[in-house]
């Protein structure tokens, strides 16, 4: 199984909504004692165990337009077929704190999703949304996207990256029909 976190690369913007899917591998990887230090494939790398399985964590490390040969890389290198992909990433079009697990899809307006779509020559992987919210008022979502979090909406977002990770361990142990059921939704 490999679990591909969407974000940008570098300090500048750890913090920011586009990051969401960095969060919540760096989250997972801490839950498991592991953490993303080795370099493979352009992304930063750990292996650990997961619902009595392996599983490759990663963060790819260009920028989010260009992810999709980073993750077709790592797909290839380690022999995953699409069913066993999983990737996280942030979602405008979803309420705040909301997650949306799939087996499959579109992209949304994604880039990051269009690029691994273009590079694995298929839509037909599991995804992770992770609702953002829309901008406020007129505000260009693609600034939006990079701005960081607020305070208040840290408060929040902490409770979704743990949702988050619980979902994704779910998914491994028992599949992604019950992550959807158990996880699909805002926090009850």
């Amino acid at each position: 199984m490999l679990i591909v976190g969407l974000g940008n690369p570098g300090r500048d913007h750890q913090r920011e909504r586009h990051n969401v899917g960095f969060m919540v591998v760096d989250r997972l990887a801490a839950s498991a004692g592991a953490r993303l230090a080795r370099r493979r494939a352009n992304a930063k790398v750990a292996e650990i165990r997961l619902a009595d399985r392996q599983a490759i964590l990663a963060k790819p490390q260009t920028f989010m337009n260009l992810v999709g040969g980073s993750v077709g890389r790592l797909a290839a290198f380690h022999r995953i077929e699409p069913a066993a992909l999983l990737v996280v990433c942030d979602d405008l079009d979803l309420p705040a704190g909301t997650l949306r697990m799939r087996p499959f899809g579109g992209s949304a307006g994604h880039k990051g999703l269009r690029s691994i779509f273009a590079n694995l020559g298929t839509q037909d992987f599991p995804r992770l949304r992770i609702g953002i919210g829309r901008p406020p008022g007129r505000m260009d979502p693609a600034g939006f996207v990079l701005q960081p979090f607020t305070r208040d909406e840290w408060e929040t977002m902490d409770l979704v990256l743990d949702r988050a990770v619980s979902a994704i361990e779910v998914f491994a142990a028992e599949g992604i029909e019950a992550a959807m059921t158990r996880f699909n939704g805002a926090p009850r």
